[in-house]
C-alpha cells in the first residue's frame, strides 16, 4: 500500500465517537453530567430515609452535598437563599455560598383539592415551623420557607396524616398534575378529570419507575370550557372536548414549557376517553423517561424531544411502542368564552350552591389567613376549598344563604371576591427574598404595584395580566402575560446597576395564545415600573378599539407607544 504523502491536500479528520443525546432507548446509559450521575448513582426517594434517621437528627452540616442539592428535591426541598446576598451576586458565587441553612418545602396539592382540615394543617405547620410563611404558587402547590431540617419529619408526619404530602414535589420527576379547580362542581363542565388524576397520581407519584426522568414533567388535565390550567405550557395536557361520535373525553397536548426556550405544546390530534387517559399519561412519560435527552440539562425536557421529532413521530412511537394500539383522531377544544379563567367572583355550582373565588395579593397568604379561610369555610357550611393556577383560591358548596356573610368575612381578611383588575391580573414568583436563582425582588413589587395602579387608573376594566418573574426561568409565565417582567440589572439614569425589568408585551394563553413581543432595548428600573405601566396601559385605553384585547392592541402599536 503507498504511503499517503505528507504534503497531501486532504488533511486528516480527527475521529471522535458522537455521544448522542444520551437516550436510555438508543443505549446511552453512561451518565453525562453530575445530575445524572447522582440520580443514577441512588434514586432520588431513597433520601427520605437519610432525611428522617441522620440529617434530621445531626443537622444541616451532615447533608451530603448530592443530597442537599439534588435528591432532597425529590421530596419537596430546596435550600433557601441566604439574607443580604444581592442580585448580583446570583450567577458569580458557588452554591454554597448562595445556601442558606433554611428550606423552602413545596406541599404537592395535586388538582389544587383541599378539605378544610387539610388546609387548617397547612397553616399550622406554617406558623409553627415556616415563620408564618405559606405562599400559593401557579401550579396550585403551597410554598414554605424557613424550614430547617431537623422539623421536616414532623411536618410529614403531619401533612400525611391528613392525606397530603411533598413527594415529587420538585426534582426530575412527575410534578403536581394541575386540574381544574372547580372540576366535578361546575355547570359548564365537558367532563370531570377528577377519576384519571386520581389514579395517574396512584400509578406514577412515588413509583421508582417514573424516579428519574431527564428533567421536571409537568403535567395538566381539565375538562373545563375556559381552558383553567395553562395547558399550553405543560408537557402533558389533557383538555376536555365533545366527540361529534363518541362524547365527551380529552384532546392530548404535549410538549409545552417556558424558561430561557419557550415552546407552545402541540396537539397529538387525538381523543381519549376518560379511562384511557392514565394509559396515555404513562406512555407519554415512558417516551419522556426513555427517549428523553439527558447529555444537556439545557435540552432535557420534553419539548425539545417533540421539536426534533415532530407529532406524527410522537404520536407514532405512542401507538406502536406504549399503547400498542391505535388512538381515535378528535377535535381541537372550542376558544374559551371568557376573558377570566381564575374563577374568582361567586358563581353557582351543578348542583344549585355557589363557590366563591378569591384574590390574594401575588399569592402571599401566611398561615394565620390560611387558618381563618378554613374556619371561615367551615362557617358558611363549606368542607372544601381549592388553589388555582392563577395563585387564587375557592370556596366550595356555600349555600345561597351564606354567600354575602362568607364575601363579608373574605373582604375583611382582605381577601377580595371583586378585585381591581390589577390585583386580579397580577402574578409573581418567589423572588430574590428566597430564591436563589433570582435577581431581584418580585413579591412585594408586585403588591406596591397593584396599589399604585388602583391609585393611578382606577377607571381600568379590561383584563390584564401582569406577571413578575426574578430571573429568566418564567416561574410567573412572562412570556404569555400581557405585560411579563423578567428580573435583570439595568443601568438607572445615574448609571447606577439597579433591579429593573426586560419587559414582555402581549404574550397570551387560551384565546390566540402566544408568546409575548420585546420591544428592542426596552428595559425599566424597579423604581420606574408603575410609571411605565401606567404610562402604556393608558396608551391602550386611548388606541384601542371596540373589544380589542390588550395582546391584539400589542400586535399593531407603535414601538414609541409601547415605550
Amino acid at each position: 500500500m503507498a504511503a499517503t504523502p505528507q504534503n497531501s491536500a486532504t488533511p486528516r479528520r480527527k475521529v471522535s465517537r458522537h455521544r448522542g443525546e444520551g437516550q436510555w432507548a438508543a443505549g446511552h446509559f453512561t451518565p453525562l453530567n453530575g445530575n445524572e450521575q447522582f440520580k443514577k448513582d441512588d434514586d432520588g426517594l431513597n433520601v427520605r430515609t437519610r432525611i428522617e434517621t441522620i440529617y434530621s437528627k445531626r443537622g444541616f452540616d451532615s447533608i451530603d452535598p448530592n443530597d442537599l442539592r439534588g435528591r432532597m428535591r425529590w421530596w419537596g426541598l430546596y435550600t433557601q437563599r441566604k439574607p443580604g446576598i444581592d442580585g448580583g451576586k446570583t450567577a458569580i458565587l458557588e452554591p454554597e455560598e448562595l445556601d442558606d441553612k433554611y428550606f423552602m418545602l413545596r406541599v404537592r396539592i395535586d388538582g389544587g383539592r383541599l378539605t378544610t382540615r387539610q388546609l387548617r394543617v397547612i397553616g399550622e405547620i406554617s406558623q409553627e415551623f415556616a415563620r408564618g410563611t405559606a405562599d400559593i404558587t401557579d401550579r396550585q402547590n403551597v410554598q414554605y420557607h424557613w424550614i430547617r431540617v431537623e422539623d421536616v419529619p414532623e411536618i410529614w408526619e403531619r401533612l400525611e396524616a391528613v392525606g397530603l404530602s411533598t413527594t415529587e414535589a420538585c426534582g426530575d420527576t412527575p410534578r403536581v398534575i394541575i386540574g381544574s379547580p372547580v372540576a366535578g362542581i361546575a355547570a359548564d363542565e365537558i367532563i370531570d378529570g377528577t377519576p384519571a388524576m386520581d389514579e395517574i397520581h396512584r400509578r406514577i407519584v412515588g413509583n421508582k419507575d417514573f424516579s428519574n426522568l431527564p428533567r421536571k414533567f409537568k403535567s395538566a388535565i381539565s375538562g373545563s370550557p375556559l381552558l383553567d390550567v395553562a395547558h399550553e405550557i405543560n408537557d402533558i395536557a389533557f383538555v376536555g372536548v365533545r366527540h361529534p361520535e363518541h362524547g365527551p373525553g380529552f384532546d392530548v397536548w404535549v410538549g409545552g414549557g417556558l424558561s430561557t426556550n419557550p415552546k407552545i405544546g402541540q396537539r397529538l390530534g387525538t381523543w381519549v376517553p376518560l379511562d384511557e387517559v392514565p394509559d396515555v399519561y404513562e406512555g407519554v412519560i415512558s417516551i419522556f423517561r426513555d427517549y428523553g435527552y439527558r447529555r444537556l440539562r439545557t435540552r432535557a425536557r420534553l419539548k425539545f424531544l417533540l421539536a426534533d421529532w415532530g407529532t406524527e413521530k410522537f404520536r407514532q412511537v405512542l401507538e406502536d411502542e406504549y399503547l400498542k394500539r391505535k388512538l381515535i383522531d378528535g377535535p381541537a377544544p372550542d376558544q374559551p368564552v371568557a376573558r377570566w379563567r381564575d374563577h374568582v367572583g361567586v358563581h353557582q355550582q351543578n348542583d344549585g350552591r355557589f363557590y366563591v373565588g378569591f384574590a390574594p395579593r401575588v399569592g402571599r397568604v401566611d398561615g394565620t389567613t390560611l387558618t381563618k379561610i378554613a374556619d371561615l369555610a367551615e362557617a358558611h357550611g363549606s368542607g372544601r376549598v381549592r388553589t388555582t393556577v392563577e395563585q387564587k383560591m375557592i370556596v366550595l358548596d356555600v349555600t345561597e344563604d351564606q354567600v354575602d356573610s362568607l364575601v363579608a368575612g373574605l373582604e375583611a381578611l382582605d381577601l377580595t371576591v371583586h378585585p381591581s383588575p390589577f390585583r386580579r391580573g397580577t402574578m409573581a414568583c418567589t423572588g430574590i427574598e428566597y430564591c436563589k436563582l433570582a435577581i431581584v425582588e418580585t413579591k412585594a413589587r408586585g403588591a406596591s404595584l397593584i396599589d399604585e395602579l388602583e391609585r393611578r387608573i382606577p377607571d381600568f376594566d379590561e383584563p390584564i395580566t401582569i406577571n413578575i418573574n426574578g430571573c429568566p426561568n418564567a416561574c410567573a409565565r412572562i412570556q404569555v402575560a400581557d405585560i411579563g417582567l423578567k428580573g435583570q440589572l439595568v443601568l438607572n439614569d445615574q448609571g447606577e446597576q439597579v433591579e429593573g425589568f426586560q419587559v414582555h408585551l402581549g404574550g397570551a394563553l387560551g384565546l390566540e395564545a402566544g408568546f409575548g413581543r420585546k420591544v428592542r432595548g426596552l428595559k425599566v428600573t424597579s423604581e420606574e415600573l408603575p410609571d411605565y405601566v401606567e404610562r402604556v396601559l393608558k396608551r391602550f385605553q386611548e388606541e384601542r378599539e371596540d373589544g380589542e384585547r390588550f395582546a391584539t392592541w400589542v400586535t399593531r402599536a407603535s414601538e414609541e407607544a409601547l415605550s
